[in-house]
């Protein structure tokens, strides 16, 4: 199974959830350093990443499992604290500019290509305390931020990811409250943030676009967290509907304003509507984006990146008028297939992949398509032979080669997620995701290869699975 010549192998990481160093050198609060430090049981056993993986001083070790792989392509985030203390230019930490120039100079001095990713989560606090994603003030500040970047690295990053998962962002920080800034606003908080989060990408593809592209000759995206839905009854109209306006809630949401017509999708817009009404609101809780909005939106993806891990069944459920959020108005009950293998909330469904790229194609005119993150987590594990990811993961290759070998899907490049184990979020470091093992309880923070590590540096060495794989 030979994937198309120049075909991207890569893995993936995120500031926060690997530096460490969360104070050095100048670096300034984080929404996550604030959130972890408070404490209270938000995150598994209240752990931090303060230390992480200790990637801010180990990068020549982080350097040296992306070569024990032979990856052509390393996606990582910038800390926005870390080059903007107080998120603006007001003062710029030129430590952290250092930091991050040595990465990209490694990266290219090994010849493997960086993907930059702007922001993942980790918004400085000090511009969550003048309201963060919910404040109209924080696409100015973000597209500062942007051009700060572009002209900083741009002259050797040619790929960058504006915004990682503002899809899941919006839900978990400002609906539901189980991200910083931790203060739910169901119904209302997660549709704000993503009306703000989609015109700061906007705005910031447009600054790339006409004061960078010219001479930088690289492209702009966003990246897009979506599981596949099926529905639980596939005879039934109302499960079928109910498996449309998943989608759309979820990936739709984000990709229809970016990629078509600068515009929410009408199911959308009208279930929220309804749900409004029905609640006793004058007028829908979604905002709506302007006539001159939609044309800046509009166009702003120069490729498609989409982040894999689950798939759920979904059904029809009506919801209680009294009831407000963001789950309640897509009225729908989703639920795994009883013999799906389950971790944690991954549920592992090889062939959802393959469907949703097809999916992709159909519904976004054939992009040019990356998979940004995929994985498989496992709990601290007693060996390092983690033979059942491994599984999932050629499984995964097999559907992939599929959907570029038969439904012609554009796919370039595909990113495991993560080439460490690290900070998963509220999941502390009970949940790796690693290609790489790390001892946390070790000072010096030893990577240590799992076999699902040296079984993706042979497809990578190959070019696609062999048979004997």
């Amino acid at each position: 199974m030979a994937f198309p010549a120049g075909f991207g192998w890569g893995a993936a990481t995120a500031a926060y959830q690997v530096e460490g160093g969360w104070d050095a050198d100048g670096k300034g609060p984080s929404v996550w350093d604030t959130f972890t430090h408070q404490g209270g049981e938000r995150v598994f056993q209240n752990q931090t990443g303060n230390v992480a993986c200790g990637s801010y001083t180990l990068w020549e070790e982080d350097l040296k499992c992306i070569k024990q792989l032979g990856l052509t392509h390393y996606r990582f985030s910038l800390s926005w604290s870390r080059l903007l203390p107080d998120g603006t230019t007001g003062f710029i930490n030129q430590k952290g500019v250092d930091y991050y120039n040595k990465i990209i100079d490694d990266l290219l001095t090994n010849g493997i290509i960086p993907i930059v990713t702007l922001y993942h989560f980790d918004l400085p606090q000090a511009l969550e305390d003048k309201g963060g994603w919910l404040s109209e003030a924080i696409i100015e500040s973000f597209d500062k931020y942007a051009r700060f970047c572009f002209s900083t690295f741009g002259d050797r990053v040619k790929q960058w990811i504006t915004i990682n998962e503002p899809n899941i962002l919006a839900v978990l920080a400002y609906d539901l409250g189980r991200f910083p800034p931790g203060v739910p606003r169901f119904g209302t908080g997660g549709y704000q943030a993503a009306h703000n989060l989609i015109k700061a990408h906007a705005r910031s593809w447009h600054s790339y676009d006409s004061l960078f592209r010219k001479e930088q000759k690289g492209m702009v995206s966003l990246a897009l967290f979506a599981g596949w839905v099926e529905p639980a009854d596939p005879n039934s109209v109302s499960d079928q509907e109910a498996a449309k306006r998943a989608i759309a809630f979820c990936l739709d949401f984000f990709a229809k304003p970016i990629f078509i017509d600068g515009d929410y999708p009408e199911v959308v817009k009208s279930q929220i509507a309804f749900m409004s009404k029905k609640q006793g609101y004058i007028s829908s809780r979604l905002p709506e984006f302007t006539e001159e909005e939609k044309r800046m939106i509009k166009g702003t993806g120069d490729f498609f990146a989409v982040q894999y891990y689950t798939a759920r069944l979904v059904k029809h459920q009506e919801s209680k008028k009294e009831e407000l959020s963001f789950l309640q108005d897509v009225e729908i009950q989703v639920f795994p297939d009883p013999s799906w293998i389950n971790l944690d909330w991954v549920y592992v469904v090889p062939w959802g992949i393959r469907k949703l790229l097809k999916y992709i194609k159909d519904t976004y005119n054939n992009p040019v398509i990356y998979i940004t993150e995929n994985g498989f987590p496992q709990g601290d594990p007693a060996s390092l032979d983690d033979t059942q990811r491994w599984e999932y993961f050629r499984q995964t290759f097999q559907e992939l080669f599929k959907a570029i070998q038969l439904d012609e899907v554009n796919l370039k490049l595909y990113c495991a997620w993560s080439l460490l184990d690290n900070f998963e979020w509220n999941q502390g470091y009970s949940s790796r995701f690693g290609l790489f093992h790390v001892d946390f309880e070790d000072p010096a923070r030893p990577r240590v290869p799992y076999t699902s590590a040296k079984e993706y540096a042979k497809i990578i060495r190959n070019n696609g699975l062999k048979e004997s794989q």
